[in-house]
């Protein structure tokens, strides 16, 4: 590859983390206030970032956002920002964040990179089983983001749990059922939105970011 490509490629890099950032801060301020943890879109939007950007693009995003917002951006939820909140009871989800997103994200690429490796090459097979087996490349990369975006999850309500649980004190049965258990199937739900979503991005981009 040519310093002019290379070149490009930084460029579009830098460009993708900025605009991952701002769609993970806009997904922030989304917020419905159900309880001591707020509900934002960004069990959407990140789990979205983790299936369309390159593993280095979105844990560059991820570790911008939490930075940015560390050092009082207004772009966590509530339009707030500040070490404040991430020493706070909700911080744990926004640390949870820096550990669920590269694994995610490391796991997914590792993944791709094994399936495209192994793919066959359908010149000579019939249509019918060339459907068959888009079908079926369809259905497992599809259960491998559901289980990366499980993943990034799992973290961000472990580490979320945790932390609110240390700050208020209020034990773990209180701080799971404040932290987590409203969340499971809507943000299980966003996931599966995340996974069609990414779909679509791809599928118009015409260019995949792995």
């Amino acid at each position: 590859m040519d310093k002019a490509a290379v070149g490009r490629s930084r460029t579009r890099s830098i460009c993708l983390v900025g605009l991952a950032v701002a769609l993970i801060a806009v997904s922030a301020w989304v917020t419905i206030p159900i309880g001591p943890i707020p509900f934002t879109l960004q069990m959407l939007a990140i789990p979205l970032m983790i299936y369309v950007l390159r593993p280095s693009e979105v844990i560059c995003a991820i570790y911008a956002y939490v930075f940015l917002g560390g050092l009082g951006l207004p772009i966590f939820s509530g339009m707030r920002g500040g070490i404040g909140v991430l020493l706070g009871p909700t911080g744990g989800f926004l640390i949870g964040y820096l550990i669920g997103v590269p694994l995610a994200a490391l796991l997914l690429h590792a993944v791709r990179s094994h399936m495209a490796k192994r793919s066959p090459q359908n010149g000579s097979a019939s249509p019918e089983k060339g459907e068959r087996a888009k079908v079926y490349a369809f259905l497992r990369s599809s259960g491998w983001e559901l289980l990366a975006g499980i993943i990034f999850i799992f973290f961000a309500y472990l580490v979320g749990t945790l932390r609110y649980d240390v700050v208020t004190g209020v034990g773990l049965p209180l701080s799971f059922a404040a932290c987590a258990a409203p969340f499971i199937v809507p943000d299980l739900i966003k996931d599966v939105l995340a996974i069609l979503t990414a779909r679509l991005i791809k599928s118009a981009l015409r260019e995949r970011y792995w």
